[in-house]
């Protein structure tokens, strides 16, 4: 992760406090859906994965690695009440978060100014992918917050 730019700067701030964000939740907390919320954590922390594949990755046309089933667990409009079977673990996804980002840095390194196929997020380049995902990310780090200060109540 050598990339010097601004947004790379950004992405890796954001994760590094979600990672910390999640080691302030006991485990046994991950998945229960708070009071006033959709969601929980562990759908969270999937969903700002499967969303990176697609606005970033995707989008950026660089090989996607996800598994087609996170897309029941963790597109827009999913929630733990409508699972059918076992999500990945929270640690899974965890560690590929983490991954993921390592291999942002690594497809798109040197490439923020290459134009993308006109997409849903009115995104011409790359860097605008990734300054997309930043608010992403950022939007769901203080969700993330608000629940945890709700769960450690």
């Amino acid at each position: 992760m050598n990339d010097s730019s601004y947004v790379f700067k950004l992405l890796n701030k954001k994760y590094n406090k979600l990672f910390d964000l999640i080691k302030k939740c006991p485990e046994n907390k991950r998945n229960v859906v708070p009071e006033g919320f959709k969601n929980s954590i562990h759908w969270q922390l999937g969903h700002i994965l499967y969303s990176t594949e697609n606005h970033v990755l995707r989008l950026s046309e660089q090989k996607k690695v996800l598994p087609e089933s996170y897309q029941i667990f963790f597109a827009y409009g999913t929630k733990p009440l409508d699972w059918k079977e076992e999500p990945p673990t929270c640690d899974l996804l965890i560690e590929q978060l983490k991954e993921q980002l390592d291999y942002i840095h690594e497809a798109l390194n040197g490439k923020l100014d290459t134009d993308v196929k006109k997409n849903f997020l009115e995104a011409n380049t790359i860097e605008d992918l990734l300054i997309y995902n930043v608010s992403h990310v950022s939007e769901h780090l203080g969700v993330i917050f608000s629940m945890i200060k709700v769960l450690n109540k």
